[in-house]
């Protein structure tokens, strides 16, 4: 089979842009065509980033969001790789809670939000303990999986070379199922960011969770409510663009097939 072809340098900047403006193009002339008085149009989106621009809302909004994911997401790492890495190390412990983790890690964090209101009551904590949760599963699945997935050869020639179990965990193991284990974070960081905008817009009275709920409620302002969906969208594309870009470094690079 033929080896699949490298893109070059210009296509892959070419064709994303290209595909954007195709999408406000039609964006555009569906407005117009259609009429309608509710949906916004590119330009009225622009406008309303603009305004809040000019209120000092616009970073406002962006900086609490991003601060409630870094809070909750931090947290999650902090707490979600120590967890994942003993699990993974002890088969034993793992068989015995992972029937409970399995039963947790499917209930969305959505519906954690009444509990969360009651604990924690109306602002970023709740928030922050949502997000964390979203996060924290995703986790320690990856790195439970991660360390298992290594091959026992790697843990004998390491035992052969005199490493006591902590160098063993520290200098093979978790270097060998780091790759896994970004992959986990990514994945949880994108859930992550999707539960932000659900909590803000029940918990907290800033972000851009906030935002859209706020603007339709307020004077139906639509233009701001798709300009928020936008800003999320793009914010999200951001984040998992800076995870790729990690899958590079020289540390990690070899637990990757290269991508076309």
């Amino acid at each position: 089979m033929n080896a699949l072809v490298e893109p070059r340098k210009w296509e892959k900047f070419f064709w994303p842009v290209l595909a954007t403006l195709v999408f406000l193009a039609l964006w555009h002339y569906a407005v117009v065509w259609s009429a309608t008085k509710v949906f916004p149009s590119p330009l009225a989106v622009e406008k309303g980033i603009g305004e809040l621009a000019r209120k000092g809302l616009l970073w406002r909004y962006i900086g609490d969001s991003l601060r409630r994911v870094a809070l909750g997401f931090g947290g999650a790492v902090v707490l979600g790789i120590p967890v994942g890495l003993t699990l993974g190390w002890y088969p034993a412990a793992n068989q015995v809670v992972n029937p409970v983790l399995q039963m947790l890690r499917p209930i969305s964090p959505i519906a954690w939000i009444p509990l969360a209101i009651i604990l924690f009551g109306v602002g970023d904590t709740t928030a922050v303990f949502l997000i964390f949760l979203a996060a924290f599963f995703p986790i320690v699945v990856a790195c439970v999986d991660g360390v298992s997935n290594v091959p026992i050869m790697f843990r004998r020639a390491s035992r052969n070379f005199g490493l006591c179990p902590a160098q063993l965990l520290v200098k093979v193991i978790f270097p060998a199922a780091l790759p896994q284990i970004i992959i986990g974070l990514r994945i949880a960081l994108g859930i992550a960011w999707l539960v932000v905008v659900a909590a803000e817009m029940i918990a907290v009275d800033s972000g851009l969770g906030y935002l859209v709920i706020d603007a339709r409620n307020s004077g139906k302002r639509y233009d701001l409510v798709v300009a928020a969906m936008l800003l999320i969208g793009v914010i999200g594309l951001a984040l998992d663009l800076a995870f790729r870009r990690l899958r590079n470094l020289k540390s990690v690079r070899w637990g990757f097939r290269d991508e076309a």
